[in-house]
């Protein structure tokens, strides 16, 4: 995958997966400190100690339709490529934390990408689920709130 926006959907499809009513996904770009960093949170079932320690497994998945799951181990992949570091927190019954940083500035550090067309495409596809998308700058921090536009619809 070349765009990280990419690598956030597979992520985020997991969270899906495992029945997460909301799901926060966070960018923050901190050029000053060479810092970009993704996180996504969600309220699905969670994963044991066990599961986490084999989800970067790219072998691994808990998914009966296809049998590898690449998400979490390629975004653990592009941050460590770009000097950065991944982490997973996960109780099970209360939900997930993925936590992937990157060094900005870093030659190897894939694009962002559209997350336009990324938040679009989950909000569609999952209507009953509230997707809550925050990026955050040095020049000011954006809201997403798909609960909120549903209600204006």
């Amino acid at each position: 995958m070349e765009d990280l926006s990419l690598h956030i959907l597979d992520v985020v499809e997991n969270s899906i997966e495992a029945n997460a009513s909301k799901i926060v996904i966070k960018i923050t770009e901190e050029k000053s400190k060479d810092l970009l960093v993704i996180e996504i949170k969600d309220n699905g079932r969670g994963m044991n100690r066990e599961t986490i320690n084999k989800v970067l497994d790219p072998f691994y998945t808990t998914r009966t339709t296809r049998k590898v799951g690449m998400g979490l181990s390629l975004l653990a992949q592009a941050a460590r490529e770009s000097n950065g570091n991944f982490e997973i927190n996960s109780k099970v019954g209360e939900g997930t934390e993925v936590k992937a940083t990157f060094q900005y500035s870093h030659i190897d550090r894939k694009p962002i990408g559209n997350m336009n067309d990324t938040i679009v495409t989950l909000i569609i596809s999952h209507p009953e689920i509230n997707f809550i998308y925050e990026y955050q700058n040095e020049e000011g921090n954006y809201i997403l709130d798909s609960k909120e536009i549903m209600k204006e619809t």
